[in-house]
């Protein structure tokens, strides 16, 4: 089932940036995505199976940054994006959203070995990390700092853009990335603002949504029906280094 974003705002509302990441790996039987299900009570797209991703805050356009990113400097991001300036914040707000709805930290460490969370300790550490971003008592770029971490945003393609349509209550300038998902990280939901995660074929999805039993909103179809066309993670992230495959055709 194809959701409707939400319509109740007769009053111009504030179109706030945003960012999302299709975190992509092969299972078994192909390529999948990481999806989340929204809370019932959300208060936008209730219900809905969704990329991990949210608005831009503060943090994530702290120059602090520009020491912590590997493969791609704000000169370059924010020509990809079209931007003056202040490109690199969509793919720091990208990766932060996803540690924070999913467990999952894109990152590496200083000598360009991928993160990988092995056993209880780390994995308490850094379940601590995310609690304390999500809850805004840390930040980020402190967690990057404390473990010796870069971000590997040249790793992040950009996958496409789409703006929540009027008269919607809530309205969101979205940068869509993908990237491939880190070994050894676990995907969970938060709880807060997703109350379910899980590894899921485009396909599968896409079938689920039109059987009526997931439902999707506009971008997340479109997105998925793009990464359809993927046998596995290699062939979609080298179509996505040169294009970006997510932007849906004029009608």
């Amino acid at each position: 089932m194809t959701a409707t974003l939400p319509v109740g705002a007769s009053e111009a509302v504030e179109v706030r940036d945003a960012a999302t990441v299709l975190l992509l790996r092969d299972g078994d039987d192909g390529l999948e995505v990481a999806m989340l299900r929204r809370r019932l009570d959300s208060g936008f797209v209730p219900g809905a199976y969704v990329f991990p991703g949210g608005a831009l805050d503060e943090g994530d356009r702290s120059p602090g940054w520009a020491a912590r990113s590997a493969g791609l400097d704000d000169a370059s991001a924010s020509a990809r994006l079209a931007l003056p300036a202040g490109g690199l914040a969509y793919w720091v707000a990208a990766v932060r959203e996803c540690f924070e709805e999913a467990g999952v930290l894109v990152a590496r460490h200083a000598d360009g070995r991928p993160l990988i969370v092995e056993g209880t300790g780390a994995a308490a550490r850094f379940g601590r990390h995310r609690a304390g971003v999500d809850e805004g008592r840390v930040e980020l770029l402190d967690v990057f700092a404390a473990e010796g971490l870069h971000l590997p945003a040249g790793e992040l393609h950009y996958f496409a853009r789409w703006i929540t349509p009027e008269p919607a209550p809530r309205r969101y300038d979205t940068r869509f990335f993908v990237g491939r998902a880190p070994a050894g990280h676990s995907l969970r939901a938060d709880g807060r603002e997703a109350v379910a995660a899980l590894w899921i074929r485009p396909a599968d999805a896409l079938a689920r949504c039109r059987a009526g039993a997931f439902e999707l909103i506009r971008p997340t179809e479109h997105s998925l029906e793009v990464l359809a066309d993927f046998a596995d993670t290699d062939a979609a992230l080298a179509a996505a280094a040169t294009a970006r495959l997510g932007m849906e055709p004029p009608a």
